[in-house]
């Protein structure tokens, strides 16, 4: 199998598509931009919270490789509850384990893409999602 069949999976290409789901809602209270500095990928999220911080609702602008748009669906469809910390986290180990020190985080659907981590060049839009959300969900608590 070459290397771009094993990547460019239907389940891969499949989430890229799923991104219709959560459009950009510039409506939203809080707001992350994230950008790759190895491909030029960005994305910016679009949040709001409930009571205990966690993530009501979502909207992504994602421009980026299939993959990291298949990592902004991977990370939509189960970023709803998660708070700041959960996100932090995430991305920590995500970074860990795109680097080879540290297992796959505990994300649904992350699986989806772990071939991505052969292909470096595709790291920083992978990390993306949570970078973009990082950012909105520290701008509800300055002190982060």
């Amino acid at each position: 199998m070459a290397a771009a069949e094993k990547l460019y999976t239907p389940e891969l290409l499949g989430l890229a598509v799923a991104l219709a789901e959560f459009p950009p809602d510039p409506g939203l209270p809080l707001h992350g931009e994230a950008r790759s500095k190895s491909c030029g990928s960005t994305l910016r999220a679009d949040i709001a919270t409930g009571a205990d911080g966690g993530i009501e609702r979502l909207g992504l602008q994602v421009r980026a490789c299939a993959v990291g748009q298949a990592a902004a669906a991977i990370f939509a469809r189960a970023a709803t509850g998660r708070d700041l910390a959960a996100i932090e986290a995430t991305h920590a180990a995500l970074a860990a384990w795109l680097t080879g020190t540290g297992d796959m985080p505990d994300w649904p659907g992350l699986s989806a893409i772990a071939a991505a981590r052969d292909f470096p060049g595709r790291h920083g839009a992978m990390l993306l999602p949570w970078a973009a959300a990082r950012e909105a969900l520290s701008s509800a608590h300055p002190s982060r």
